[in-house]
């Protein structure tokens, strides 16, 4: 591993940096001046800067801009004081990793080195990936590996496709996926949303007018299918297509051609038909809302593709890309999620399915306001919908961790009612891969029998300090790691520590 560098011209700042850095087995290396740091980057290039803001010549700003113009995936972390409220803006519009405040706590300040090294050293690992460029279709799920599979059979096959999923989830991603790998990938790719333009006007959107056709028909217009000649038209929400364009789809879908709206003569066009939908056209078919022959038409190949929720182990992999894009599409420094956030971010169910999640990493883009996104940052609507873990909506108040480790593995107190709860909270002692709530029980009884006031704040009390002292124990003081083992953000975890009292052990 390459070393940290520190920048500042106070040399006590420097020594006791060094020696933290050096009882974490990091190694470091000092410069007084912004200068002697940027001379030496023409040799050599450190895992993380940290460099303070007030130093005689150039700066802390002024050595950030200059690094990041030619190391832009280089973590810096700017030290400045708390009242310094414009150098920190400065620093975080400059793509500052984080900013420490100064006085700091040496622990603090090692933690955060160290959460810099570890998304510097995964910068590095993913930097072959991101120079091959960013695939079409993202997905590591064997639900999406069915997908994938598919569209590779379907490359040499002119067949019409049905792709079938919840609106959201990246039907016209696969479409186009299946015009890329087909043999019409040179001709065009024509996309219409049937449920989108007025009923009046999808006639002419599809197949096209003639002069003076209609009022405001001012000219010849080419429809869709024209437009698709010797490619791919995408109809996406076909389920919602009015029923007399059904039947002139199904004509044309039968042999080629078909009339301009107000025109006499036939036209043909070559085109392959993808349509997809989010309702199921078998019931609609039942219900009389959709021709059958024509869902026998389109129905020749089926893609299911699988909500978010069915694949929620893809989540991390989209969350990193849609960030990525969305600062290189507003021309911003890339923001990086904490291991804790893209937990969060997994147990969430995300009702509006991919394009929900890309539109949550916009927002985080925009709004987030550290370079590092941890769970405290996520859309405050995710974070009042997000379950405690996979299953367990999470519970309001100072009990919420002793709540969600009594519930049972599915449903537990969540259900309705003081019976249902009983049941709930039994059915929790009685699971034998948690003998420890058979304890916990006897425990409870015993406060409730002898009228102890608080109960639920003092056994949460007691729970959270054990939980967080062991995880220090076991991480041998080291807080970011210890939040992370435990699923928690890290100002979660310093908060708890200075709330439970724990500052002192």
């Amino acid at each position: 591993m390459k070393p940290i560098w520190i920048v500042d011209d106070d040399r006590s700042i420097r020594w006791v940096l060094e020696k933290a850095l050096a009882r974490e087995d990091l190694p470091s290396r000092s410069f007084g001046t912004a200068r002697e740091a940027l001379d030496a980057l023409n040799d050599d290039v450190p895992q993380v800067l940290v460099t303070d803001i007030r130093m005689p010549g150039a700066g802390g700003i002024e050595l950030l801009q200059a690094v990041k113009r030619r190391f832009p995936a280089l973590p810096v972390i700017v030290m400045t004081a708390y009242s310094d409220l414009e150098s920190a803006v400065s620093a975080f519009q400059g793509g500052a990793f984080e900013y420490l405040p100064k006085p700091f706590d040496v622990d603090t300040a090692t933690e955060l080195i160290r959460r810099a090294v570890e998304e510097s050293l995964r910068e590095e690992a993913s930097a072959d990936e991101t120079l091959v460029g960013t695939p079409e279709i993202l997905g590591q799920a064997p639900a999406m590996q069915e997908v994938f599979r598919a569209i590779g059979r379907l490359s040499q096959s002119q067949v019409t496709v049905m792709i079938t999923g919840e609106s959201g989830s990246g039907k016209e991603l696969v479409a186009r996926a299946l015009h890329r790998h087909s043999a019409r990938a040179s001709g065009p790719f024509v996309a219409i949303n049937t449920a989108a333009i007025p009923r009046d006007l999808l006639e002419s959107e599809l197949f096209g007018h003639e002069r003076g056709a209609f009022t405001g028909a001012q000219s010849m217009r080419r429809g869709r299918f024209e437009q698709a000649d010797g490619g791919t038209l995408f109809l996406d929400e076909i389920g919602d297509m009015p029923a007399e364009l059904q039947t002139r789809l199904l004509r044309v879908l039968s042999d080629g051609s078909f009339y301009r709206v107000g025109g006499h003569s036939p036209v043909h066009a070559n085109v392959r038909v993808i349509a997809a939908t989010h309702q199921p056209l078998e019931e609609r078919v039942k219900q009389g809302l959709f021709r059958e022959d024509l869902f026998h038409r389109l129905n020749v190949i089926r893609l299911r593709l699988p909500p978010l929720r069915e694949r929620a182990e893809d989540i991390p992999l989209l969350a990193r890309h849609f960030l990525a894009r969305s600062a290189r599409d507003l021309g911003v420094e890339p923001k990086r999620f904490t291991p804790a956030a893209l937990a969060a971010l997994s147990r969430f169910p995300f009702p509006g399915n991919v394009r929900q999640l890309e539109n949550v990493c916009h927002w985080l883009t925009v709004m987030a306001p550290a370079q590092t996104v941890d769970v405290q940052d996520l859309p405050p609507e995710l974070l009042e919908k997000m379950p405690a873990d996979g299953h367990i909506a999470p519970v309001p108040g100072a009990a919420a961790t002793m709540m969600q480790a009594l519930a049972p593995e599915r449903g537990g107190l969540a259900a309705p009612g003081a019976e249902a709860a009983g049941r709930a909270a039994g059915a929790a002692v009685a699971d034998r891969s948690n003998p420890w709530l058979g304890g916990l029980q006897s425990d409870v009884e015993q406060r409730l029998q002898r009228g102890e006031p608080d109960i639920m704040q003092t056994l949460t009390r007691q729970f959270e300090s054990m939980l967080i002292s062991t995880a220090l124990r076991v991480t041998r003081g080291r807080r970011i790691e210890a939040a992370l083992k435990l699923g928690i953000g890290r100002n979660t975890i310093t908060r708890k520590i200075q709330d439970l009292g724990l500052d002192d052990d």
